[in-house]
């Protein structure tokens, strides 16, 4: 099988979905090859590199694209495989923001005490052994975590010339921050505007579910995706599949609305997939169901609604595009 397999350099980065002409048009069933920066656009190199004396606001986030797909128009559904995500330092960086993150104050959740202070940690990344290590600013503790590379911002261009900020999750995806993003997984999004345009960006060595601190351990990433079509089959939400579950997703404030628009997604989902009555699917995601955090630091919150394939009996999302897609991907693996 001869694989067809572009390039697409991390010059190419913006700081929004939508008002930007595509860097690059491919076909469906596209391998491509492509560099991301981290959130920071490389800036921030040493813990004395605050962001605020070091980067540019509000150009932070910047993601790699806009990937035009051939033959997509609205209604239909792009689907972006993961085949590598690799980090492409040995060192990656996290920080604290005043005004950002869970445990502090912010601009919409106004408090007279003092925010939390800017400061920085700076990891040390292992690609060949599959750890990063993190370092105490305040002691000598240090700690090796897996890598679990994964991309924070994926996502198509909004509908009817919208354009929003990379740092912003919603419909269109954008920054949901959730660690199901890694090699391996399947997102489906809908198309708003002809040929998808899709962008990638936010890449993390791991981070915990939520990214409480509002960054996770941010860093520069090669990464190789494998893009498709379905027509006709816009999903609502962005949609994640991988070897062992079917996710749905939502994007809003407050918390609880974007838990329920991914719930509501996967129940809507699950009933279709089974030709289940809406109540038995509805009973049957309540049972069965997880329901980790993405964020709960941006302009929107995200949350993902997760059910496993092994209480979908005969379900196939999306006519078993995961599974072909999973079979490219081991072919370029094999190749490499």
């Amino acid at each position: 099988m001869t694989l067809n397999v572009v390039a697409l350099d991390g010059a190419e980065a913006g700081y929004a979905f939508g008002g930007r002409e595509p860097a690059l048009t491919v076909a469906p069933g596209t391998l491509v090859e492509l560099t991301t920066e981290d959130c920071f656009g490389g800036a921030v190199r040493g813990v004395d590199d605050l962001p605020s004396r070091v980067c540019t606001f509000p150009y932070l986030n910047p993601v790699t694209g806009p990937i035009a797909v051939e033959g997509a128009e609205p209604g239909d559904a792009v689907a972006v495989h993961f085949v590598d995500i690799r980090p492409v330092r040995d060192w990656a960086v996290s920080t604290t923001f005043p005004h950002f993150g869970a445990l502090t104050a912010t601009h919409t959740t106004a408090m007279l005490h003092p925010p939390l202070p800017e400061r920085v940690w700076m990891y040390d990344v292992d690609a060949e052994r599959g750890v990063c290590r993190f370092h105490a600013r305040e002691s000598d503790l240090e700690v090796e975590l897996p890598l679990d590379p994964m991309h924070g911002t994926v996502g198509v261009a909004p509908a009817a010339g919208e354009v929003i900020m990379s740092i912003t999750p919603g419909a269109h995806g954008g920054n949901m921050d959730t660690p199901e993003m890694r090699a391996g997984t399947t997102a489906y999004f809908p198309v708003n505007v002809p040929g998808a345009l899709i962008s990638i960006g936010d890449g993390h060595c791991r981070q915990g579910e939520g990214e409480v601190c509002g960054t996770a351990v941010e860093a520069a990433m090669r990464t190789v995706v494998l893009v498709d079509l379905v027509k006709g089959a816009a999903p609502p939400w962005p949609r994640l599949e991988n070897d062992t579950h079917l996710m749905s997703t939502g994007s809003a404030r407050p918390l609880e609305d974007a838990f329920r628009i991914s719930q509501h997604d996967l129940v809507t989902w699950t009933s279709s997939l089974l030709a289940l009555d809406e109540l038995d699917a509805y009973q049957l995601v309540s049972q069965a169901g997880l329901a980790p955090a993405g964020n709960v630091v941006d302009t929107n919150y995200t949350m993902l609604a997760k059910l496993p394939k092994t209480v979908l009996p005969g379900a196939s999302a999306y006519d078993g595009l995961h599974a072909r897609l999973r079979e490219t991907a081991a072919e370029y693996l094999s190749q490499r």
